[in-house]
């Protein structure tokens, strides 16, 4: 399960590791985070022969997963567990280097708590994005859509899509049909780069998404989709529900739905995160 952690209003990448029951966080994202580096990736490179110098077994424990960029492209990216990256940490002379441990070690105990209880999960998620500023209104019409998303999906592994490029090519062609743009046409609109565009969709973009995602599923339900041509072919109908009703409303509204807003901070902003 991949996720976006925030430690300070930086993004972190994850992993959680389900079957060793551990997270894996990018080093990338880290090193950038402790030593405000505009080329973490060097650094990590020059810190890796350093402590390879020093005999440390380090370079063993690394684990390559396949995260979003900022080009929105997956690359594989070096990865590490809590405990080892304390030995990463350590080795980098940083003022935030003993606030991000307690922050490694606070995830790993909420990880803990969310599999006790579910709940808790859903809790951390409206706590992050009141945290970023939304709307209760917002975060009740994003968690209700990631509902009808977690249902879609759960009927495409079960009708025998695979998850990764076959989950990605459906969304696609939902999202394509009920907006006339790919997800990355509509990213590029909203000038995003890697954030998660449902995070920047304004409540009536996730309404209608939702309205797709569920006509797609209740379709692909009726008709017993399997595999991944037959459950393209639902996608793009329960696409074109949504269409025609963002059409019906535009009519009547003279306003489009599809838009450039996002939630992106000014880039007077954008410069004080830095």
């Amino acid at each position: 399960m991949s996720d976006i952690k925030l430690f300070e209003n930086k993004k972190v990448r994850s992993h959680w590791d389900a079957e060793r029951e551990t997270w894996f966080f990018s080093v990338i994202d880290i090193i950038e985070i402790l030593t405000g580096s505009t080329i973490p990736k060097r650094y990590w490179a020059d810190l890796k022969k350093k402590l390879a110098k020093e005999g440390s077994q380090l370079y063993e424990k690394i684990v390559q997963l396949k995260f979003e960029a900022a080009d929105g492209k997956k690359y594989a990216t070096d990865c590490l567990d809590t405990p080892n990256l304390f030995r990463v940490i350590q080795s980098i002379p940083s003022p935030k280097a003993e606030p991000f441990k307690q922050w490694l070690a606070k995830v790993g105990y909420e990880r803990l708590q969310e599999m006790n209880d579910p709940s808790q999960s859903i809790d951390r998620a409206r706590e992050n994005w009141q945290i970023l500023g939304r709307s209760e209104k917002w975060i009740q019409q994003r968690m209700t859509g990631q509902e009808t998303r977690n249902k879609l999906t759960d009927y495409w592994q079960e009708s025998g899509v695979k998850k990764g490029d076959e989950f990605a090519a459906l969304t696609n062609i939902i999202h394509q049909e009920w907006t006339g743009l790919t997800v990355k046409e509509h990213k590029d609109l909203k000038g995003l780069k890697s954030q998660n565009l449902r995070d920047h969709m304004s409540e009536a973009e996730l309404i209608f998404t939702a309205l797709a995602e569920l006509s797609t599923r209740q379709i692909a339900e009726t008709t017993k989709a399997k595999g991944i041509q037959e459950n393209a072919l639902a996608s793009k109908k329960g696409g074109a529900v949504a269409k025609n009703a963002r059409k019906e409303l535009e009519s009547k509204t003279d306003k489009r739905v599809v838009t450039g807003e996002n939630f992106l901070p000014p880039a007077k902003d954008k410069k004080k995160l830095k």
